[in-house]
């Protein structure tokens, strides 16, 4: 079952969402791939407890990885990105043709792109942390 709870955050209010009591979504308010409010479930604060206490110590500086159980839905390509972001180190950035050739698709930086855009699970899953060639 999914249930929902909302956070201030330095970037605005963030909306958790759950489902059996596992993070499934971490949105931001005007984020473009943000599901329907519908979606969410039931307000509840319950299974949100470890998740606000280590994105409070995230935003104040006092710890630089998550330690929680994720349930990112995808494809399996999504989950494939969405898995290496989360070995991209605190404080570095890579570019998405290099995240492409991690995951063993050269040539593949837009739908690698695109599959960053859709991380259900902003922050925790550090898409910010993918940048163009450019370093844009």
């Amino acid at each position: 079952m999914r249930v929902h709870t909302r956070l201030d955050s330095p970037y605005g209010a963030l909306t958790l969402v759950a489902d059996d009591g596992v993070l499934c979504g971490l949105y931001m308010t005007d984020q473009r791939h943000r599901p329907p409010e519908e979606t969410f479930g039931d307000p509840d604060d319950t299974p949100f407890t470890e998740v606000v206490r280590q994105l409070t110590g995230y935003f104040a500086g006092e710890i630089t990885e998550f330690e929680l159980p994720l349930h990112l839905d995808g494809t399996p390509f999504q989950r494939r990105v969405w898995s290496e972001l989360q070995r991209i180190p605190y404080g570095e950035t890579i570019s998405y043709g290099q995240l492409a050739d991690r995951i063993d698709a050269p040539g593949a930086s837009r739908a690698v792109g695109l599959a960053n855009g859709k991380n259900p699970i902003g922050i925790i899953v550090p898409c910010h942390r993918v940048v163009g060639s450019t370093g844009s």
